[in-house]
């Protein structure tokens, strides 16, 4: 895979931003549609998925986020990723991880590959500019909620999700990080995250959430499950994970 030269990363960037720029916090996507979990730099990985699922735009698709980190071609992937959506913006949607951030890309690989590819940091910085405009959440036929992580306490209804103000570096607390950091439990109501960001939250949480919203099921990512999906919440949510 050749890498593309840091001049045509930062035209990719600043078109793939102008196309965010006007996208909803509430992105809203027409079945049908392919909704897909992390990838984690898995550049194989991802072509696989096209692979069995279609290329776009044959297949449309919605990804909910962690592009980068963890596998070794995050450049890559997030690179096909992004010249995908501009090619297709109707037809791929990419939403925010909490991977999408400056902070958690120092510490996991992101920055490390495009210092090593590059020479410097200057196409992790442009990605990670592009990463703030990136939609939160994504709803199919007004039905399916997607999303990185999970629900918020402090939000009820996707109007409030639509008054955020997204542009920015991923908070350490608030109702922008839970829902990119948060996860679904066993136990019921509100739980403090183990991971430190975020919560946990019960099916009577989402049972609440989705009646509110007129919503028949939650579909995320966040978490590794090995068979790539695995419902939860008496179906009522689902996650993916597409590494």
């Amino acid at each position: 895979v050749s890498t593309q030269s840091t001049w045509e990363v930062k035209e990719l960037c600043d078109k793939a931003r102008e196309i965010f720029a006007k996208e909803n916090n509430v992105h809203l996507v027409r079945a049908p549609v392919t909704v897909c979990g992390d990838v984690h730099g898995q550049f194989h990985d991802l072509q696989e998925l096209f692979r069995i699922g279609g290329k776009p735009p044959d297949t449309n698709y919605l990804f909910m986020g962690d592009y980068v980190d963890r596998g070794h071609c995050s450049v890559e992937t997030v690179t096909l990723l992004t010249l995908l959506k501009i090619r297709y913006k109707d037809r791929v949607t990419v939403t925010r991880g909490n991977h999408e951030s400056r902070q958690i890309t120092q510490v996991y690989g992101f920055y490390d590959e495009c210092v090593r590819k590059y020479g410097n940091a200057n196409v992790w910085k442009m990605f990670t500019d592009l990463f703030d405009y990136m939609p939160l959440t994504a709803v199919v036929e007004n039905a399916i909620f997607c999303l990185h992580g999970g629900l918020s306490p402090s939000i009820d209804s996707l109007d409030h999700i639509r008054s955020l103000d997204r542009v920015q570096e991923v908070p350490h607390e608030g109702p922008m990080c839970d829902l990119l950091w948060s996860d679904p439990d066993d136990r019921v109501g509100w739980g403090i995250s183990p991971r430190g960001a975020g919560y946990t939250f019960g099916a009577d949480i989402t049972e609440q959430f989705n009646q509110n919203n007129g919503l028949r099921l939650v579909a995320r990512a966040h978490q590794l499950v090995m068979e790539g999906y695995n419902w939860s919440h008496n179906r009522q949510v689902v996650t993916i994970f597409s590494a």
